[in-house]
């Protein structure tokens, strides 16, 4: 995620940090070719029809539309993976809370909230597909080869609460609070991968892209009587607004990427480890900073 203040002007004009510009330069430059060889084309040879502005500008219209129904969509997936892992801190420093009440045990406690911690690390690194995340290897190194390891993390910690109620250890009342709160931490985990592994339909993306470079290869014919030599400019400022929010529509539709509008999944863990330190008597971690304006 990018974090950065408000741009100023000359930020505007040369931040490549958090621009998409990186991702479409490459697209853009190709549609500068072309709109610069139909141009030329047209003015000198005279070997183009004319289009009638209109209907391209309909076309236009309809194009916005979709790219606007795809960026609602795409940011639709990003919230709600935002708000799950919202859930996911609150019932983690809960599930801590809930632990000093109910469980007297010192020693089992911090096992249940080290479980919970490892938990959030292995499904992070699940989501980002990272198997050998060495955070991980770390902290659960015993079930790193399980088919889904967060899983087996909270296998694991709801094997020691029900071996503690069988005891005696956590009465009736304390079993169920603990349950219901490792309920409501399983409810996160299947929302997140539910996104993770339901992307957008792929025709939703081969249509935009198919239709904006249609539309910028006829967009030159259409303007060059009238623009002249300024069509190419033009063309490359609409095909780099257009190719630009299809890319952003292409990251938001994928949260728990590397890209630079992610969702920060190091740093929510990292506030997990913060909210727990006290609970386990250890120090607290600093929080983790941007880099270069990305927090990761």
């Amino acid at each position: 995620m990018i974090l950065r203040d408000k741009p100023s002007p000359l930020d505007l004009a040369l931040a490549i940090k958090g621009s998409i510009m990186p991702a479409v330069a490459r697209p853009v430059a190709v549609v500068a070719v072309v709109a610069t060889a139909l141009t030329g084309l047209g003015l000198r040879f005279q070997v183009l029809p004319v289009l009638d502005p209109v209907s391209v500008t309909v076309f236009g219209l309809a194009l916005s539309l979709f790219l606007g129904f795809r960026n609602n969509a795409a940011y639709e997936r990003w919230w709600e993976a935002r708000q799950l892992w919202g859930g996911l801190l609150a019932d983690l420093r809960m599930l801590a809370r809930e632990a000093e009440i109910f469980i007297p045990d010192s020693a089992l406690r911090r096992e249940v909230l080290r479980d919970a911690l490892a938990f959030a690390h292995l499904h992070r690194a699940r989501l980002r597909g990272r198997p050998a995340d060495p955070d991980c290897q770390r902290r659960a190194p015993d079930l790193m080869a399980a088919p889904n390891p967060a899983c087996a993390a909270l296998d694991r910690l709801t094997a020691k609460l029900a071996e503690a109620h069988r005891a005696g250890m956590i009465d009736g009342f304390g079993a169920r609070a603990l349950t219901q709160r490792l309920g409501s931490i399983s409810l996160a985990q299947a929302g997140n991968e539910r996104i993770a592994l339901t992307p957008l339909p792929f025709v939703y993306s081969l249509l935009i892209y198919r239709t904006i470079y249609i539309f910028c290869l006829i967009l030159p014919v259409a303007l060059f009587a009238a623009a002249g030599w300024l069509t190419p400019v033009i063309v490359v400022i609409v095909a780099y607004v257009f190719l630009g929010l299809a890319e952003v529509s292409e990251q938001m539709s994928q949260p728990f990427g590397d890209a630079p509008n992610a969702l920060p999944l190091d740093a929510l863990c990292r506030a997990m480890e913060i909210s727990l330190a006290a609970h386990l008597g250890e120090d607290a971690p600093p929080p983790l900073a941007p880099i270069d304006y990305q927090l990761s």
